[in-house]
């Protein structure tokens, strides 16, 4: 899927079975390195091939001064966090939160969390309101 270069069955394979996309080795293993160094959740990963194949250009693991966001769209000021936590919100974590788009909202940015069963389970349905919400987006700036 990122370079488009024809898979063997086992690449395809350990691909699909890790990531829940199409990856050659070679990618795989930079997606590999980037979960184990940023831990990326596997649904950011999903939901980042899925919007570059409904014809996007986000950013993966972008850097936004402070931390890396999931996923960025830097044109229109949207990042996108993932989820993944199983555990009931705690004060702590609900004031983290807080103040991480507290400073996104400084910088201009808007910061959206989608839950990672979201990406599981309503893939085509999330990358269509995303979509929505880049092009709500695309009209405030041009206003």
């Amino acid at each position: 899927m990122e370079c488009n270069k024809e898979l063997n069955y086992l690449d395809h394979r350990q691909s699909m079975e890790a990531l829940g996309v199409e990856l050659c080795a070679k990618h795989k293993k930079r997606i590999d390195r980037l979960i184990r160094t940023n831990k990326t959740p596997v649904a950011a990963v999903q939901l980042y091939y899925a919007l570059k194949v409904a014809g996007e250009s986000p950013m993966l693991e972008w850097w936004d001064g402070k931390k890396f966001v999931d996923l960025s769209f830097s044109r229109v000021k949207l990042n996108i966090e993932i989820d993944d936590k199983y555990e009931k919100l705690t004060h702590d974590n609900a004031v983290d939160y807080l103040q991480e788009s507290m400073h996104s909202f400084k910088n201009g940015f808007t910061t959206i969390k989608v839950p990672h069963t979201l990406v599981k389970h309503y893939l085509k349905e999330t990358v269509k309101n995303i979509i929505g919400i880049i092009g709500e987006l695309k009209a405030q700036v041009k206003i």
